[in-house]
C-alpha cells in the first residue's frame, strides 16, 4: 500500500514538473515574412538593392522581420542595367511563396509578353499580404490588370505612359508612394526607399521604420511633400539637340515655376536657334505663341506661360534659356 502511495505521488510530482518546464519555455518566435523582389534582364540597380538594403535592416525582437531573397525566370546570372551581374537566389518553380512582393523598375517593357514573368507576378501579388512596385514596375501591375480601381505613381517622365497603359487607374503626380492596403505602388529609383520604410511602417510600426531609417542614416520626412512628378521640370521638354552638343547648365525650380538652361555648340546665330526652338515647341509641345512668350495646358488641365532666350555664352557657344510658371 505504502508503495503504490510512493508511486502515485512521484507520477504526480513528475507530472508537476513536466508541466512546470514547458511552462517555463519561450513561446516559439514568429517566423519572418517571406519577402520575394523580382529580378530580370535590365532591371534598376537601385530599384531592387534600396529596398533589399531597407527590408534588411529590419529586425524585431525575434530577429530578421522579412526572409529576402531574389527571383528570377531562370538559373543563372543577370545583366541589370548599367551592366551589374546579380546571381538570383530562386526560379519561378522553386521560390517560397512570397508575403510581401517587390516589383523593381528598369528594361520592363521586354518582359511584358514573356508569359512565365506575368503569371508569376499575377500568381504571387494573389495571396501576398504587400506588392509593392518601384519606378516602371508599375507597369507589371498595370499589365496584368491589378492596377484597375486603384490609384498609382511611377516615374515622372513615365506618369503620362502609365496613364495611358492603366487608363481604369488614377495616376497621382505629388506623391513618392501610394498606398492602395495591398499595392504600393512608388515613384522613381530612390523612391523605393521611401515605399520600403512605408512597409515596414505598415507591417511593423513606425518605430521600426524610423529605426531603420536612422540607421541608415536615410533623412525620412513621410509627411513630407517632395515629389519629382510633382515638379514642372517634365513639362520644359524641347528637342533642343538637332545634332548639336548640349550640356546642362541649370536644371531648378518649385512645383509652380520651373528653369532650364543648355549650353548648345553651334555656329548658328542666337535668332537662327531660336526660331528652331520655337518650331519645336509649336509642333512638339502644342505650346501657343503670345506677344510676351507662350502658353499652354499641362496634362491635368493646368495652364502654364512659357519663355525660351537664345544669347551668346563664348565662341561657338549658345546658351538657351526656358521658363514656365503656372498662370494665375
Amino acid at each position: 500500500m505504502r508503495s503504490a502511495i510512493r508511486i502515485g505521488v512521484s507520477l504526480l510530482l513528475l507530472v508537476m514538473l513536466t508541466g512546470a518546464a514547458l511552462a517555463a519555455q519561450p513561446p516559439a518566435k514568429p517566423a519572418p515574412r517571406n519577402l520575394a523582389i523580382l529580378l530580370f534582364e535590365g532591371v534598376q540597380i537601385i530599384d531592387y538593392t534600396g529596398p533589399y538594403e531597407v527590408f534588411g535592416h529590419a529586425v524585431t525582437p525575434d530577429g530578421p522581420a522579412f526572409n529576402i531573397y531574389t527571383v528570377a525566370e531562370k538559373p543563372g546570372p543577370i545583366t541589370t542595367a548599367m551592366g551589374m551581374s546579380v546571381n538570383p537566389r530562386y526560379t519561378f518553380a522553386d521560390a517560397p511563396k512570397p508575403d510581401v512582393l517587390v516589383l523593381p523598375g528598369g528594361d520592363v517593357n521586354a518582359h511584358f509578353e514573356n508569359p512565365a514573368v506575368m503569371q508569376w507576378i499575377k500568381d504571387s501579388s494573389k495571396d501576398a499580404e504587400v506588392v509593392l512596385s518601384v519606378c516602371n514596375g508599375a507597369f507589371f501591375l498595370a499589365k496584368a490588370g491589378l492596377l484597375d480601381g486603384l490609384e498609382a505613381t511611377t516615374f515622372a517622365g513615365l506618369i503620362d505612359e502609365l496613364r495611358t497603359t492603366a487608363p481604369k487607374a488614377r495616376v497621382v503626380t505629388d506623391r513618392r508612394f501610394v498606398d492602395n492596403g495591398k499595392i504600393v505602388t512608388s515613384a522613381g529609383l530612390s523612391s523605393g526607399i521611401e515605399g520600403s520604410l512605408h512597409v515596414i511602417e505598415k507591417l511593423l510600426g513606425k518605430g521600426y521604420a524610423q529605426r531603420v531609417a536612422l540607421g541608415l542614416e536615410y533623412n525620412w520626412q513621410p509627411d513630407g511633400n517632395w515629389a519629382r512628378a510633382a515638379l514642372p521640370d517634365r513639362l520644359v521638354q524641347v528637342n533642343t539637340n538637332d545634332g548639336f552638343r548640349v550640356e546642362p547648365l541649370v536644371t531648378q525650380g518649385a512645383v509652380d515655376r520651373w528653369e532650364k538652361q543648355w549650353a548648345v555648340t553651334t555656329d548658328q546665330k542666337p535668332a537662327d536657334y531660336l526660331a528652331s526652338v520655337n518650331r519645336a515647341l509649336e509642333t512638339g509641345n502644342k505650346w501657343t505663341r503670345e506677344a510676351n512668350g507662350w502658353t499652354f495646358k499641362d496634362p491635368e488641365g493646368k495652364a502654364w506661360n512659357g519663355t525660351a532666350v537664345v544669347e551668346p555664352l563664348s565662341p561657338g557657344k549658345l546658351k538657351l534659356t526656358m521658363k514656365i510658371a503656372r498662370r494665375s
